[in-house]
C-alpha cells in the first residue's frame, strides 16, 4: 500500500500529461474553466495545457498521499513534507507564470536535499542514514556504511544535475517520460548494484549455520 502511494502522484502526473497532450484545445478549455483563478490572466493556451494540468493532479495527489498516511495513523516521513511543500511552492509557481522549469525543478531540489542530509548527517552529526535503516538487519563494517552512504550521495547529486540537463535540454514531453521510467530505472538499477555490493560484505551464513549444528 505504501508503496503504491509512493508512486501514485507520478503515475498520475504522467497520465494526466498524456491525456491532455492528445486533446489540448480541449484541456485548454477545461483548464481555464477550472483553474484560471489560480494563473496570471485567467486563461491556459493548448500548449500549456498538458504541464499545468499535470502540474495541478501531482499537487492534489501528493496532498492527498500526506492526508491518507495521517488518517492511517502512520507518521508522515520527512521526505514526504519536503515532498510536499515543494510541490505545492513550485506548482503554484508553474500555473501561475505558465512556466513549467519551476515544477521540473522540484526533483533536483528533492535529489540534492537528500543528498545534502545524507552528507549532513554523516559529516557533522556522525549519524549514517543508510546504517540508521538497515542497520538493524544487516551487520556490517563502519567502512561499509560510509561507503554506502556516499554512495547515495553522489547518486542523488548526480540525479538532480540529469534531471535539469533533460528539463533544460529536451520537450516536456520529453522530460516527463524521463521523470517517470528514466529515474525510476536509474533508482531500481542503483538499488540493485548497492544490493549486490552488499552480498560481497556480509557475513557467510554458511559458518553460522555449521557451528550451530556442531553445537546440537
Amino acid at each position: 500500500m505504501k508503496l503504491l502511494l509512493d508512486f501514485l502522484p507520478l503515475l498520475l502526473f504522467f497520465g494526466t500529461f498524456k491525456l491532455a497532450q492528445g486533446r489540448p484545445e480541449a484541456a485548454a478549455a477545461f483548464a481555464t474553466q477550472y483553474f484560471g483563478a489560480l494563473v496570471s490572466g485567467g486563461a491556459i493556451q493548448a500548449s500549456e495545457a498538458p504541464v499545468l494540468l499535470a502540474t495541478v493532479v501531482v499537487m492534489v495527489s501528493t496532498l492527498l498521499q500526506a492526508l491518507i498516511t495521517k488518517l492511517r495513523g502512520q507518521k508522515i516521513d520527512t521526505m514526504l513534507w519536503i515532498s510536499l511543500t515543494l510541490v505545492v511552492v513550485l506548482g503554484g509557481a508553474t500555473l501561475w507564470f505558465h512556466n513549467a522549469t519551476f515544477i521540473k525543478w522540484k526533483p533536483t531540489l528533492l535529489y540534492w536535499g537528500g543528498a545534502l542530509a545524507f552528507l549532513i548527517s554523516q559529516t557533522f552529526f556522525g549519524k549514517n542514514l543508510i546504517q540508521a535503516m538497515l542497520g538493524k538487519e544487516l551487520k556490517l563494517p563502519d567502512a561499509i556504511w560510509r561507503h554506502l552512504n556516499w554512495a547515495w550521495v553522489v547518486f542523488c547529486s548526480g540525479l538532480g544535475c540529469l534531471n535539469l540537463w533533460v528539463a533544460y535540454h529536451y520537450s516536456d514531453e520529453t522530460w516527463a517520460s524521463f521523470k517517470v521510467f528514466g529515474v525510476t530505472g536509474l533508482i531500481l538499477l542503483f538499488t540493485l548494484a548497492q544490493g549486490l555490493y552488499l552480498m560481497r560484505h556480509l557475513p557467510p551464513a554458511a559458518d553460522d549455520d555449521t557451528s550451530a549444528k556442531e553445537s546440537v
